[in-house]
């Protein structure tokens, strides 16, 4: 099959957005030029500062994104080059390299430009965690271009983060897995198949016993045993519970119970103090004798507080 390209080229800014990371189509002027940091979505033009322009076309059906940097009036005449590039592939012409690079980027450049957009638009802990895997990759790996890696530097890289780094399975996993995010942002796929991933085997959480839970909640002021049954009746994680707003000025856990006389559930919303009175009646048969299973605190949650 013969190597057909699109002759059209877009450019567009990989930007924030409300949905996530996005390509967006730029804005250009009347004579054609880019407005700088100008992207549109939804169909409104909106200001976006932050991230990188990329070149757009595709080959034999596939399409291909190219990092071209964050200056505009650069991206637009490298979008003019690709385009009369390959206008001139599709009839026959041949084509000479930009420069003595053969037009390939640096694989250092393209780290630096990857961990700026990352600080940009994520948390400090997923560029903590960008900046440890690529920092890793670029030492382990001695090519100098993007273009030149291939699936045996990956391949490498997994050996290196476990002999070298002497990290665990999971941890080489996790590193692998955000160096290839940083391939696919850069258009590089499609180097290593599924069987090329490190692995690793998901650890079971220890179980708690429910005497075990007794024992540590009875050694607990009234304060803390909110607390530890808040974490552990909701599941919720820190960035979830920092958002959590207070119901009546103190937090409701939802509890279930078990009638062993009448052979029926129910639930309660209790208090701290409430709870450890202990005199929960069945509302069915208004017995004593009855079971508590553990259940999910009934709280509101926010994105943002007032």
């Amino acid at each position: 099959m013969a190597n057909t390209q699109c002759k059209e080229v877009n450019l567009t800014k990989r930007v924030q957005t409300s949905k996530g990371l996005r390509y967006c189509p730029v804005v250009l002027s009347a004579n054609g030029r880019v407005k700088p940091d100008l992207v549109i979505i939804n169909g409104l033009q909106e200001r976006h500062p932050e991230g990188a322009y990329y070149l757009e076309w595709r080959e034999n059906g596939r399409r291909v994104r190219l990092s071209v940097g964050k200056d505009p009036a650069d991206a637009s005449a490298r979008r003019q080059r690709k385009e009369s590039e390959l206008n001139a592939v599709n009839n026959g012409v041949a084509v000479l390299a930009e420069n003595g690079d053969n037009g390939h980027r640096s694989l250092a450049a393209a780290v630096t430009e990857y961990l700026e957009e990352t600080m940009l638009t994520k948390k400090p802990k997923t560029l903590a965690a960008y900046t440890t895997a690529l920092t890793y990759f670029t030492e382990s790996c001695p090519k100098l271009f993007l273009e030149d890696i291939e699936r045996k530097d990956l391949l490498k890289f997994c050996a290196f983060l476990r002999d070298d780094k002497e990290q665990a399975p999971r941890s080489c996993w996790n590193k692998f897995a955000n160096v290839m995010s940083f391939l696919k942002a850069n258009g590089i796929g499609g180097l290593v198949g599924k069987n090329d991933w490190p692995r690793y085997t998901e650890e079971e959480p220890e179980i708690y016993e429910l005497e075990e839970l007794d024992k540590l909640l009875a050694a607990c002021d009234e304060g803390e045993r909110l607390w530890y049954e808040f974490f552990l009746m909701t599941g919720m994680r820190e960035q979830e519970v920092m958002y959590t707003k207070l119901w009546g000025r103190s937090l409701m856990p939802h509890y279930e119970f078990f009638c062993h006389a009448c052979k029926k559930t129910f639930s309660k919303s209790l208090t701290v103090a409430e709870h450890e009175k202990e005199n929960i009646v069945c509302p069915h048969c208004r017995s004593k004798n009855v079971e508590q299973g553990w259940s999910a605190f009934s709280a509101i949650t926010s994105k943002k507080s007032a």
